[in-house]
């Protein structure tokens, strides 16, 4: 690739337990019945991404990352081949783990709870304006859909292009993030939408998916893209903002 050097920087970027909770919410799993072998094979996927993507990772990814797979490999032992450090009444290797993530949902719960509740208590005290002003509710932003949700968008289109393209053959791929950044600028006009995967159809190479991801995201910085989704794990919407929708959004103060 030709943007070796471009580096991305999320700043709502999530850590590992909020990815382990996102793939066993994607399953549709109880946390008490997920399978070590199977969200190990999953988070490892998602971390291959990160890498094939230039993403910063914080240390943590890698450090779940070894525990999972120190977890996976006590799964495989027979019973009386388990640590001898390990305590009788937790010998299922899963648990710490899982405790780990039981207690994290429950501050995660807590905070999602009383962002909503300042939200409505701002809302009471706000002056209401006349109904006939009121402007269209806007779609989620990038903040209220979760990164996961974008790499996994993603993974499919990748997938998808890798099934449907001969790799023998040789082809001239020097497009860097800045030449799509432009180009979908270009042929993405303000007020438009379109679907995740309608953005890549004129990719010709693996390469130039990747690059369009990497200036989608920087676009969605930029707060020139915003994103949502029809339901939960559904497909994806991108849409360009207009001026005045960005001037409507950071009203200078009196």
């Amino acid at each position: 690739m030709e943007n070796t050097d471009y580096k991305v920087q999320l700043e709502i970027f999530e850590g590992p337990l909020d990815l382990l909770l996102y793939l066993i919410k994607k399953d549709e799993l109880d946390i008490q019945a997920i399978s070590i072998e199977k969200i190990t094979k999953q988070y490892l996927d998602y971390i291959n991404t990160f890498k094939l993507l230039n993403i910063d990772l914080a240390s943590e990814f890698i450090v779940m990352a070894a525990n999972l797979m120190y977890l996976k490999s006590r799964t495989l032992l027979p019973r009386t081949e388990q640590p001898p450090e390990e305590d009788i009444e937790e010998d299922d290797p899963r648990w710490e783990l899982i405790r780990q993530l039981i207690e994290y949902k429950k501050f995660k719960d807590a905070a999602g709870f009383l962002s909503l509740r300042e939200l409505d208590q701002q809302g009471r005290f706000a002056l209401q304006p006349d109904p006939a002003d009121k402007p269209e509710e806007e779609p989620a932003a990038l903040a209220e859909i979760s990164i996961f949700d974008l790499i996994r968008a993603f993974q499919n289109v990748l997938k998808r292009f890798e099934e449907s393209h001969d790799f023998g053959d040789i082809v001239d791929d020097r497009f860097t993030v800045a030449d799509k950044i432009e180009f979908l600028l270009d042929h993405f006009k303000p007020g438009e939408s379109l679907s995740f995967d309608a953005l890549f159809k004129s990719a010709t190479t693996q390469s130039e998916v990747i690059v369009t991801f990497l200036a989608v995201l920087e676009l969605m910085k930029l707060n020139q893209f915003i994103i949502r989704q029809d339901h939960l794990l559904g497909n994806i919407t991108v849409i360009r903002r207009t001026a005045v929708d960005m001037l409507h959004e950071d009203p200078k103060e009196e």
